[in-house]
């Protein structure tokens, strides 16, 4: 069981997110509320200064739709 004190926590950080990536958020919530099939892929790349891009990629399985709706139930 989660301890309401750090639920609080996660929420202030979320915020703190929001407000400083303000377009990241906005895809996500575009991406994720336009129901992602099972066996899409997503792609992430991290640039790190003076070094090489590195990219990894996951299928999305059905656990982690479920995991998304989980965390869209605890937004409410």
């Amino acid at each position: 069981m989660i301890n309401p004190a750090d639920m609080l926590k996660i929420g202030g950080i979320l915020r703190k997110f929001q407000n400083n990536h303000p377009k990241v958020v906005a895809f996500l919530n575009h991406e994720l509320s336009s129901n992602i099939p099972v066996g899409s892929v997503i792609e992430m790349t991290v640039t790190k200064p003076d070094e090489a891009p590195v990219t990894t990629n996951f299928r999305v399985l059905q656990d982690d739709l479920d995991m998304v709706d989980t965390l869209k139930k605890m937004q409410k």
